[in-house]
């Protein structure tokens, strides 16, 4: 998760990662080509969960997205120890893991923090 901030809202808050879909382009492929581009690991198995529409304001502007939510298997995530601290690659932004059951923030967009408890709760 990318920890983020509205600055005008003075609200703290945790944001999936993510990124577009090209023209063109499937969403699962979207989903490999992101994490490529942001993490340099590739994308093995991918199941998706859910597609969010999220209408939404940050930092005072208004925003529109449709998000697809997808769980993803990778050898090269799972070596990753659950403290890490990472960057993405292609704007810097730093990234981490975040339980959802010790979570003090909201999770964005809005519905994937319902989706991710869904499946803690079946595990």
């Amino acid at each position: 998760m990318i920890d983020g901030l509205d600055r005008v809202k003075n609200e703290a808050f945790h944001r999936a990662i993510g990124g577009g879909i090209e023209f063109g382009e499937t969403a699962d492929a979207a989903l490999r080509r992101e994490f490529l581009e942001e993490l340099d690991v590739t994308i093995g198995e991918t199941r998706l969960l859910g597609v969010l529409e999220n209408i939404f304001e940050y930092e005072g502007r208004p925003g529109h997205e449709i998000a697809h939510v997808f769980a993803v298997h990778s050898p090269e995530i799972d070596a990753f120890p659950l403290d890490v601290r990472l960057k993405i690659l292609d704007e810097g932004s730093p990234i981490r893991w975040v339980p959802i059951r010790t979570a003090t923030r909201p999770f964005y967009p809005t519905g994937v923090e319902e989706i991710l408890r869904s499946l803690e709760a079946t595990a």
